[in-house]
């Protein structure tokens, strides 16, 4: 007889420099998310901090650092600052629609010119057509990719300015990956709007977070997740609230403006 849920084995993967902190390496132990059992195992782990990319689901494992910490925010809870409500007053015209995780080429030149702009010398920056369509298209959970165009006055499609590739697990959206027209002239704070709508569409769904992914304190890359509260972070005891210092300056401004 065959056990209904197999325990998965899990794998580490070798050191690497680290991409967020300078002279740091990175280590992450992974799984592979598969069969029957795949939504669930990945809600399982979702809770205890890993992520999800294409079918493996992995979490930082450093052995000199514990930098990289789970956030996750409470949606229905969640109270926009002023600069979020202006931010989704002035985008709050888009269409989002939730689409089935089928890559197109609208979505990967979006994708490119926003490399371009944000992260030119990022790890996805030689990402190409195939390797956007493994991203989106190779997952064994349920899995969407949420569209943001502009409106138009006949009904048809819209200019896409934004994308988010997001998963739905049993308690919350798991953001995966989001990219959008960086360059826009009147779409400021795009970045923003995208994670607070997903926050007011767990809301609405009943789910009561919204997972961000990863947050390092001091990182100014990271800082706009510290900006939706209230917020969680995972630590030894489990999820707790806190209250991120407060992002300054330019730089922690301007990953999602």
């Amino acid at each position: 007889m065959s056990a209904p849920f197999r325990f998965p084995r899990f794998f580490v993967t070798s050191p690497a420099p680290c991409p967020y902190l300078a002279g740091k390496t990175e280590r992450k132990v992974f799984t592979e998310l598969s069969g029957n059992t795949a939504n669930e195992l990945n809600d399982a782990l979702g809770r205890i901090g890993f992520r999800r990319s294409q079918s493996v689901a992995y979490r930082p494992s450093c052995a000199d650092c514990a930098a990289c910490v789970s956030v996750r925010v409470c949606a229905a809870e969640f109270t926009p600052s002023n600069s979020q409500k202006r931010t989704i007053r002035r985008n709050g015209d888009l269409v989002a629609t939730a689409c089935k995780p089928w890559a197109t080429e609208e979505q990967y030149a979006l994708l490119r010119s926003y490399l371009v702009s944000r992260h030119p010398n990022g790890g996805m920056a030689d990402m190409d057509e195939q390797d956007f369509a493994d991203m989106v298209e190779q997952t064994p959970v349920d899995s969407y990719m949420i569209e943001y165009r502009e409106p138009t006055t006949d009904g048809s499609k819209g200019r896409l300015v934004g994308c988010c590739l997001t998963d739905r697990q049993g308690d919350g959206l798991s953001m995966i990956y989001s990219f959008f027209d960086a360059a826009h002239p009147l779409r400021e704070g795009l970045g923003t709007y995208i994670i607070a709508d997903h926050v007011q569409r767990a809301a609405r769904a009943g789910l009561p977070y919204v997972y961000l992914g990863y947050w390092i304190e001091g990182s100014a890359r990271m800082a706009y997740k510290a900006r939706f509260r209230p917020i969680e972070r995972l630590g030894p005891d489990g999820w707790s609230r806190f209250e991120p210092a407060a992002p300054s300056g330019i730089a922690a401004m301007f990953e999602l403006a």
